[in-house]
């Protein structure tokens, strides 16, 4: 969008876009991109039933294009960051505009279940992967006094998202079928996204060294993240990623089994996954206004350790209302995680690998998800309890805690000085 005023002209350097009125509306362009660009990973679940019974096959294979369009969504997360990182946002975006609409189509015209499942690796690997940890590392490009809330608001999109297509899904296939509403989701989606596009098309103002210098108080970016080669930094908070993850799945891919097996039912546990996942809204955006205060790692911190207390109150109290409760705790507690670790990296990476380091972190996170969900899931299989699943949790909960903490010691200690910012 053009400048505005005076206060939105670029200078030489380009510094006076950072946390301008201009940066403002790209990142509203930015909740729409994320809110159209993720619609699928929600979309399949409620699609899942009618392909079931159109294939014939068990709830099982039925399943499957769910799992390859996450795993697909990780791997994509580093290959459309690296390629926003060399040319920019906007080819991306416009690329996972195409994929969207031709993931959907080619799904609604799938003859088997295999076809089906190959078309959602398509969308997740261009499609949503283009609009998730690629537009969370071009915001921080964007921002410096208001970074973290701007992070908070990009990846509430994947919230959002949630809550928009899944009601509007159902209603097409009630009324016309899955396969037309699939191809009406590829056309909104694909054009709505390639329109948005265009407005992206603006490099980001911190790629260069003078609209990058460090806010008052804030550490730069160096050649030595945390006192460490940086290939080592990017291991370990992929590392914290998997790990804080793995604990975040036991609640919200079991909950809903959970409260069966206890004699509440289904329905009570779908509430309070929706109660999670709503609190989960309100935590990154309170999570974003925090890490403005206390940056990235901090917050990481305080997220781990709350997210660790959740999970232990599960353990006592398997009540109704407690559990309704917790659950909201938890999802108030652990929604910040996420978006932190792409702040953590604006903070401590050169902004010109952001793309790259911040699909990543993501991917990092997104195997911990799927991992902690099976891991969970057979843990009950072989104990015949959740209790067991949930002592894994705060197993893998207070690994990402020590290292989180081990990183914050050596920022306090010396340990993560940066020596010198490398602005090439």
């Amino acid at each position: 969008m053009p400048p505005n005023n005076a206060r939105d002209r670029p200078t030489d350097d380009g510094a006076s876009l950072v946390d301008s009125r201009t940066a403002a509306w790209r990142l509203l362009t930015t909740l729409g991109l994320v809110a159209l660009g993720n619609s699928s990973m929600y979309v399949v679940s409620v699609v899942l039933p009618a392909v079931q019974a159109e294939f014939g096959v068990g709830r099982g294979a039925a399943s499957l294009p769910y799992t390859l369009m996450m795993v697909s969504l990780g791997l994509g997360g580093i290959f459309t960051g690296r390629l926003a990182d060399r040319h920019g946002i906007a080819p991306v975006l416009t690329m996972g505009a195409a994929a969207v609409c031709a993931g959907y189509l080619w799904a609604a015209l799938s003859p088997s279940i295999w076809s089906f499942g190959l078309a959602h690796a398509l969308l997740g690997f261009l499609g949503g992967a283009a609009t998730f940890a690629p537009l969370m590392a071009d915001t921080t490009l964007w921002w410096a006094k208001r970074r973290g809330m701007a992070v908070a608001v990009c990846a509430s999109g994947n919230y959002l998202a949630g809550a928009v297509w899944p009601p509007l899904a159902q209603w097409g296939i009630t009324h016309y079928g899955w396969r037309p509403t699939y191809m009406v989701l590829g056309l909104v989606c694909g054009v709505g996204m390639a329109l948005l596009a265009l407005r992206m098309r603006q490099p980001p103002p911190a790629l260069n060294a003078a609209a990058a210098a460090p806010v008052a108080g804030r550490a730069s970016p160096s050649d030595r993240p945390f006192g460490l080669p940086p290939v080592q930094a990017q291991w370990w908070l992929c590392v914290a990623g998997v790990a804080c993850c793995v604990a975040m799945a036991m609640p919200q891919v079991h909950i809903v089994a959970y409260c069966t097996d206890l004699g509440y039912g289904a329905v009570r546990g779908a509430e309070m996954l929706s109660v999670m996942l709503l609190c989960g809204i309100v935590s990154r955006l309170v999570s974003g206004w925090i890490c403005d205060h206390i940056g990235g790692i901090r917050t990481l911190l305080l997220g781990s350790a709350l997210q660790g207390l959740a999970l232990l109150l599960f353990l006592p109290f398997n009540g109704l209302v407690p559990l309704y409760v917790i659950s909201g705790l938890f999802g108030l507690f652990q929604g910040g995680i996420v978006p932190s670790y792409a702040i953590i990296v604006r903070e401590h990476f050169s902004p010109r690998e952001a793309g790259a380091r911040v699909g990543a972190v993501i991917m990092a996170t997104m195997l911990g998800m799927a991992l902690g969900g099976w891991m969970s899931g057979f843990i009950f299989d072989q104990t015949g309890s959740y209790r067991a699943a949930f002592l894994n949790g705060i197993a893998w909960n207070l690994l990402n805690l020590s290292i989180a903490s081990w990183l914050y010691w050596r920022t306090r200690t010396g340990g993560g000085a940066h020596a010198r910012w490398r602005a090439g």
